[in-house]
């Protein structure tokens, strides 16, 4: 039989030509905690903890999956995100720790020195909602709010319903193309999107595990038009947010000053522009 110790080691040879010492530590890590349904903690603390067969084949087709350049969490079919768990695949993007940055710049705001913006019935429109996993964390910890989420992929929507329902929340969805959407009259006091931003220059830096397996709809704009999307929903929220109102973005951090300048243009007001935790220009709120 095989020990937790012989796993680590096999993942190792198996996936160090695919991700760096540090990435194949921590995905063997997670894939022998999902499998075992032991604590993290509990793994490394047993290296000799001896695996069934069943368990052995099962990492041995992850590892094989991984070769792959894979995604774990489409392999998995489930991600963490903001203490939530989200079923994924790939008709929508992986959730990603800077987008969980956003999420807290929201809540934050709403709780604290923004209450001028929120009335007591907070409306909330998540645009590009993909697994949804914007719009659900802040409908879980913005409960009374009345959060609708927007996105073109009918496939994306139907992971999102389910992870709504995943998550005991409820959450209005719409299929709709921002670049082509009609405005609703102003309803929402606060919009947020993490949209397409990725260039082709950005993709040839950019690890195959996300060029090749996450969806392409999701991800790219054209070179000759990095805003695309910002823009559009620029102009979407000047006719669909409540004055006051609030926009957050996600962005792509080296056209940090150019969106800056986007929406000041627009007649936006208070426009910042924040780090994530790596030091880079992610996100921009803007007020109305």
């Amino acid at each position: 039989m095989e020990t937790v110790k012989d796993v680590f080691n096999k993942f190792r040879q198996r996936l160090l030509a695919v991700y760096d010492t540090q990435e194949t530590e921590a995905l063997t890590l997670a894939a022998v905690a999902e499998i075992t349904q032991l604590g993290k903690a509990s793994i490394k603390a047993f290296p000799e903890r001896e695996l069934s067969d069943e368990q052995s084949t099962k990492l041995d087709d992850i590892a094989t999956q991984l070769q792959s350049g894979k995604p774990l969490q489409y392999i998995l079919g489930k991600a963490e995100f903001f203490g939530l768990t989200f079923n994924v695949n790939p008709s929508v993007l992986i959730p990603r720790p800077e987008t969980e940055e956003l999420v807290e710049w929201v809540i934050e705001s709403v709780v604290s020195g923004q209450r001028s913006v929120v009335s007591s019935e907070l409306s909330v429109l998540d645009i590009g909602t993909g697994s949804g996993c914007i719009a659900i964390s802040l409908k879980k910890n913005l409960a009374g709010a009345n959060v609708s989420a927007m996105d073109i992929s009918v496939d994306a929507l139907q992971t999102a319903q389910g992870n709504a329902a995943l998550n005991g929340v409820e959450v209005n969805f719409m299929e709709a193309d921002i670049l082509s959407a009609k405005p609703d009259e102003a309803k929402y006091n606060i919009i947020v999107s993490n949209p397409p931003y990725v260039t082709s220059h950005d993709k040839r830096q950019m690890h195959t595990n996300v060029t090749d397996f996450e969806p392409h709809t999701a991800l790219f704009v054209p070179d000759e038009e990095p805003l695309l999307f910002y823009k559009a929903i620029a102009d979407y929220a000047l006719l669909s947010l409540k004055r006051p109102g609030m926009l957050f973005f996600e962005i792509n951090e080296s056209y940090g000053p150019e969106t800056v300048e986007m929406l000041v243009a627009k007649g936006y007001k208070d426009v910042e522009l924040r780090k994530d935790m790596s030091g880079r220009n992610r996100m921009v709120k803007a007020l109305l």
